[in-house]
């Protein structure tokens, strides 16, 4: 089934102006700037949290220009985090292409990502709507809290469920909580509204970065990126966690704190990822991505009475569920 056509169907007008709006935020005439600019504008992905925007206005209203320069702002700030991360994570590719440090420098792309980040500001600022400045602000705030205590937790010897989730609501959920609240607001929605459209947004989030998770433990070849990958860089998932917990056994225990200790080698990597496997980690954390569905779909029922809506919300959520990559 193609859960992206079903997602776009509704808001494919919006979406193709949405394209126009940040592309044109993403020229400019100067010539490194401007290449590096184009560099990142022919890397677009699937943008599902700009469409996640569109979709939530359109649930309580329309999708108005208010809306789309929140889009752009958003999208933009996410662009932002994404080039600095690439800094700080030393990585050469993004989306199957070479990053900007890794085609630049990284001087160049700390500099590109606070262009983008002002950028994002100014597009915001030309919704006229403080409401929804101050979420893109607090978001912004969010993410680099994320990133921090993600750093932090690596030495943490603790190995819990809970910082689990205390970190990715503040990263990848952060994100779609805020589309759904932004989509929400510049609508017009009311604050209950708004309220039920930011857990719809986290709950969604918490999803996708379940099922990222999910993808650490299976070949590179079936999910493009390499098994254990998370693990290599000092972090901990939903599915070894649970291993942990439900079956602990000493040697596994160490290998753990060995992963946060940055000492672990890949064969050590391969053993925990089958340990979690074996001990039922990706069936739980399968599990919990369905009941955090139930929720959404509870919402869609409550909230959505436009027919086209309800069924692009349903296909996004099963797109972000069932996805491959």
């Amino acid at each position: 089934m193609d859960f992206l056509h079903q997602i776009k169907q509704p808001i494919a007008a919006e979406m193709d102006e949405f394209i126009d709006l940040f592309n044109a935020s993403l020229t400019h005439e100067d010539g490194l700037l401007g290449q590096a600019l184009l560099h990142i504008r022919q890397r677009a992905g699937k943008r599902m949290r700009p469409m996640l925007i569109l979709l939530m206005a359109r649930n309580f209203g329309v999708v108005s220009l208010q809306t789309q320069h929140a889009a752009v702002g958003l999208e933009l700030l996410h662009t932002a985090s994404l080039v600095h991360d690439d800094v700080v994570d030393e990585s050469t590719e993004r989306r199957g292409q070479a990053s900007v440090n890794a085609s630049y420098d990284n001087k160049v792309a700390v500099l590109v990502g606070d262009y983008l980040l002002s950028t994002a500001l100014l597009s915001v600022a030309r919704t006229g709507n403080q409401r929804i400045v101050e979420y893109l602000a607090e978001l912004g705030r969010t993410l680099s809290n994320g990133e921090i205590l993600q750093l932090t937790n690596i030495q943490n010897q603790e190995i819990s469920e809970e910082v689990y989730y205390q970190v990715i609501k503040q990263k990848t959920a952060a994100l779609f909580e805020a589309c759904s609240a932004i989509g929400a607001l510049s609508s017009g929605a009311d604050e209950d509204r708004v309220e039920a459209a930011k857990r719809f947004g986290q709950n969604l989030g918490i999803i996708f970065q379940i099922r990222d998770d999910i993808f650490d433990y299976y070949d590179a070849a079936e999910i493009g990126k390499p098994t254990g990958n998370d693990m290599a860089e000092g972090k901990l998932t939903l599915p070894i966690i649970y291993a942990l917990h439900r079956s602990p056994y000493d040697s596994m225990m160490n290998l753990a704190r060995k992963v946060k200790a940055g000492t672990v080698n890949p064969d050590e990597i391969a053993v925990l990822v089958e340990y979690a496997k074996q001990s039922g980690g990706i069936e739980y954390a399968e599990k919990r991505m369905y009941e955090l569905r139930a929720e959404c779909l509870h919402f869609i029922e409550k909230y959505t009475s436009d027919p086209a809506i309800r069924k692009a919300l349903e296909a996004y959520l099963d797109y972000v569920i069932e996805r491959k990559s």
